[in-house]
């Protein structure tokens, strides 16, 4: 039987796609399209996902904060100008990387994470892993607004739809 928060990445990974094939409906401006809301665009949500995707990724794998910083900085860079279907294949290279990693591990076994104000606790792997589906399912929320805000539909991600769809 399949670890229960695999099942909600899995879960994560098709909420993602649900998102991205709504956006790809509509006319590209829609993403940069300016509104008042947690982030000023569509599109700055998706790399704020994706970026958080990354932190967590690497604060698994046991990089310091530090690097965590360094190497987020430097993705941040990378992804400025990027259009929504360079944006998505982030959404899937972070999501193979994640993927590989899980299967590399006990997910129940716990690791250190640190934060410099925080300070430091030990996890499970799968607390982090919720916690990572509960970021996403934040946030694609807040792109379902945006695009009732700009007089959209948003996409339909809510996990009953993913289990009907399984």
């Amino acid at each position: 039987m399949k670890h229960d928060s695999l099942r909600l990445y899995e879960y994560n990974l098709w909420a993602n796609e649900r998102v991205f094939q709504r956006l790809q409906e509509l006319p590209p401006e829609v993403c940069d399209q300016e509104i008042q809301s947690v982030f000023p665009t569509i599109m700055k949500t998706l790399k704020h996902i994706l970026l958080t995707d990354h932190v967590w990724l690497l604060a698994m794998k046991g990089d310091s904060y530090e690097n965590v910083g360094k190497t987020v900085g430097r993705l941040s860079q990378e992804l400025e100008g990027r259009c929504l279907e360079e944006i998505h294949a982030g959404f899937l290279e972070v999501a193979e990387k994640f993927k590989d990693f899980f299967s590399q591990i006990d997910l129940d076994a716990t690791a250190p994470y640190s934060h410099p104000a925080m300070g430091i606790i030990q996890a499970p792997y799968s607390d982090i892993i919720q916690h990572v589906v509960n970021h996403g399912t934040y946030h694609r929320g807040n792109i379902s607004a945006m695009l009732r805000q700009l007089g959209h539909a948003g996409a339909s991600h809510d996990y009953i739809y993913f289990l009907f769809e399984e």
